[in-house]
């Protein structure tokens, strides 16, 4: 997988492993829990540096961390702190399985991931899926799913997106015309088109597509999903639009919206926060305080509260004023 730069968590210097798991084990030993120290030191090391944490308490105290976080800490806290227990390689996977089980499918979850990871980060979780849960991730999917919204998750699922290499003219209009045709020109939206080519084109070719489709037709493609789709087949088609625009401002917005207007969707603000911490949580800041007249700082601060906020706030890095 890629080496990312562009995130606000970096491999902390000078790391001990023992030191860390003895520290963590003294703030949740007796009566109470210090949890200030919990979240400094799980959110200031690395994905791979709290793993190393977790064998070192392992081995130094017979115990299980995670299964000690989860029985000294509460709520929102303790999610976020279990999230961030994760190893790397499995986050999404997991977040998937419990997508996928039991009562109810939340298309939240499938639409954020499968729109926005790499056709290599795609192939990742799909191998994973398969190790720890010796099950078809495809398969799942397609048994809780149905429809154009299916198709389209399929489609995204394959990870077979055409490499960037040199975007073809004559093929970005033709694509801008077969989108118009498919979708304001029709009574009813020709969904297949779309499906097809959003998530087969490369994401240089796509947003010359987006550019010409504009000029053909005067509308944004965002528009024009919005108007001729709905349901969860509208919400993924604009994610993947989005995601192929940019992914920072995709998650930019995800992240405004889990925290705007009456109550908090934490679970999206948690797995937001936690995946990209490593990425790319820069350019979601930069592109937060772009979009949204306000940063991602000061919305978090005015919008969680308790050490459940002074954990995410060290995750999110600093404010951009």
């Amino acid at each position: 997988l890629p080496q990312y730069t562009r995130g606000t968590v970096a491999a902390f210097a000078p790391f001990d492993a023992r030191a860390d798991a003895e520290a963590l084990r003294k703030a949740m030993k007796g009566m109470g829990t210090d949890e200030e120290t919990v979240l400094t030191i799980l959110t200031t090391r690395n994905n791979a540096q709290r793993q190393e944490i977790a064998s070192a308490f392992k081995t130094l105290f017979g115990r299980d961390l995670v299964d000690d976080l989860k029985s000294e800490l509460t709520g929102k806290f303790e999610t976020l702190m279990v999230s961030l227990m994760r190893p790397a390689y499995i986050f999404d996977a997991h977040a998937l399985k419990h997508a996928i089980k039991g009562a109810g499918t939340n298309e939240k979850v499938l639409t954020e991931i499968l729109a926005s990871r790499t056709p290599a980060e795609v192939q990742n979780i799909k191998q994973v899926y398969q190790q720890e849960y010796e099950a078809d991730l495809e398969d799942k999917i397609t048994g809780e799913t149905s429809g154009h919204f299916q198709r389209l998750l399929v489609v995204l699922l394959q990870a077979n997106r055409d490499p960037d290499v040199g975007v073809d003219e004559a093929l970005v209009e033709q694509d801008a015309q077969v989108l118009f045709r498919a979708g304001e020109l029709k009574w009813g939206t020709d969904e297949e088109k779309f499906i097809t080519i959003l998530g087969t084109r490369s994401i240089s070719h796509l947003r010359r597509v987006f550019d010409k489709y504009m000029t053909i037709s005067g509308f944004q493609i965002e528009e024009t999903i919005d108007r001729e789709t709905s349901g969860d087949l509208e919400k993924l088609l604009l994610a993947v639009v989005k995601c192929i625009r940019s992914v920072p401002a995709y998650f930019a917005e995800t992240l405004y919206y889990s925290m705007k207007g009456a109550g908090t969707d934490d679970d999206t603000l948690i797995r937001v926060m936690v995946s990209r911490s490593e990425i790319d949580l820069l350019d979601i800041r930069r592109e937060f305080r772009k979009n949204f007249a306000k940063s991602l700082y000061q919305m978090i601060q005015k919008d969680t509260s308790g050490d459940y906020r002074k954990a995410l706030l060290l995750l999110c890095g600093g404010d951009d004023d």
